[in-house]
């Protein structure tokens, strides 16, 4: 695991490297002015200017490739006030708008998996002036559909579809709004995704509606409203939303009566809420296909801990894409809620991050991040490799002291107890295996044990030797 100071370093070097004209115009004006050649001076000054960047360049590149927070990042307590826990609020790239007279109507995602993806960088960071959804850097999804046309008759289309980063969870979840023509009775000969509004009908964007009165209702996963709300959108040209929220007391007086007709049936026969993610997610899940971060109970460094380094836990409430990239994953304006351990008030910051494909691609389940507090509390760093883990991106195993194997499931509550309790004792175990049986793990054997017993009956044993069930 990299230092922040290895990281440095070696941006220092590369940017020396880079900015090599700097000291050498510093050292011959100097030479050359110390003779008496008054040019020397100018040759001098533009040498030093060049030799002071060194240093900058090398802290703006090392900021950006090691994901630390501190206290410039927080941002005024009334920002995002408005916010609440479970807000999430993506700006994502829009969509075409579609063949004129199209019907939006709903598509289940009945099976999906990756097929392209192929970048030409590295681990560098590329940039698409004004793209935000380059074909470089958008996966290519092929999927079966079940589209549900204006005649309620549903009928299957496969196919393949590019899929904007930000809106991966809502192939996983299983539900996307299309537009089809309306004169295609039978199976549509073409299906465009919206891919916002699939993220906003997946239930990962949240949705509220302020009404006339002033009242505020939770719309997120009502995907009958939520339909009936984004045909009334399209048909006059978009409605605007502040953060998840529409208020209609800001829209026009027509296009406010039809929400408000909808909301008023919504409280006489109030709508369930759809499931998180629709039956059969294991066909939909690209979670092993898409490039990220291999998912672990994390390194721990011994003089981290001893000095009262610990974990908390974050949760992303917004994401607003941009137009860099890494091969891993896009670069993003996120802002995150950030509860300290000690029970202080939570407080938001505003970070650019590299948010790694796979995580996008169960956001749907779970916005939470883990982040590392460094001893002092001033400085949160983001851990990606246990985030994957307690996000469900990797699946964790715990071999006992007798060599029994205990698979936990996706999004175990038992991960973050055991994350903690490792942290605590200064035990690193990088690998989502957790194997009771080495000399570093013995010690905390009975402890990962009790936290196991302590929720609950776990997933049937395994023998050593044996393959665990898959999840």
């Amino acid at each position: 695991m990299r230092s922040r100071t290895g990281v440095f370093v070696g941006q220092f070097l590369f940017a020396a490297l880079c900015c090599s004209v700097g000291p050498i115009f510093l050292a011959v004006g100097w030479t050359v002015w110390r003779d008496g050649e008054p040019w020397g001076l100018a040759v001098g000054a533009g040498g030093a200017a060049v030799t002071a960047l060194i240093p900058v360049v090398a802290s703006a590149a090392t900021r950006q490739m090691f994901p630390r927070i501190t206290r410039r990042d927080r941002v005024r307590d009334d920002a995002y006030g408005s916010y609440g826990d479970d807000t999430f609020v993506m700006w994502a790239p829009s969509s075409a708008p579609g063949p004129p007279g199209a019907h939006l109507v709903r598509a289940d995602v009945l099976e999906a998996s990756l097929a392209r993806y192929s970048p030409d960088g590295e681990a560098t960071f590329t940039t698409h002036y004004g793209d935000y959804a380059p074909d470089e850097f958008t996966p290519v999804v092929r999927m079966r559909l079940r589209v549900h046309t204006a005649q309620d008759v549903r009928s299957e289309v496969t196919g393949e579809w590019r899929v904007p980063s930000l809106c991966l969870s809502a192939v996983t979840a299983g539900r996307l709004a299309v537009l089809v023509d309306p004169a295609d009775t039978g199976a549509p000969e073409r299906v465009d995704v919206l891919w916002p509004r699939s993220a906003l009908l997946a239930g990962t964007r949240t949705c509220r509606v302020i009404d006339l009165e002033g009242r505020t209702a939770d719309v997120t996963r009502r995907t009958g409203r939520q339909l009936a709300q984004m045909r009334i959108s399209r048909e006059v040209g978009g409605v605007r939303m502040v953060g998840d929220t529409i208020d209609l007391r800001r829209l026009d007086a027509p296009t406010a009566a039809r929400y408000a007709e909808l909301a008023d049936r919504d409280r006489v026969r109030p709508e369930e809420r759809a499931p998180v993610s629709e039956p059969g997610e294991e066909a939909r899940l690209l979670v092993d296909e898409l490039p990220g971060k291999e998912g672990g109970f994390g390194h721990v460094g011994r003089g981290w801990s001893r000095r009262g380094g610990h974990l908390v836990r974050a949760r992303f409430l917004e994401m607003r894409g941009r137009t860099t990239f890494q091969d891993h994953g896009p670069v993003l304006d996120t802002v995150l809620r950030i509860r300290p351990a000690d029970g202080t008030r939570p407080f938001d910051a505003a970070r650019r991050l590299t948010v790694p494909l796979d995580y996008l691609a169960v956001l749907h389940h779970t916005r939470d991040v883990v982040l590392s507090v460094s001893p002092d509390g001033r400085a949160y760093d983001v851990d990606w490799n246990r985030t994957s883990l307690l996000a469900g991106v990797t699946t964790a195993t715990v071999i006992t002291p007798d060599g029994r194997r205990i698979p936990l499931p996706r999004r175990s509550d038992a991960l973050w107890p055991l994350m903690n309790l490792l942290a605590s004792h200064a035990v690193s175990n990088p690998a989502p295996v957790l194997d009771l049986r080495r000399h570093r793990t013995a010690r905390v054997a009975g402890a990962v044990m009790d936290v196991l017993s302590d929720l609950g009956p776990t997933p049937a044993d395994h023998r050593a030797g044996h393959r665990p069930e898959q999840y």
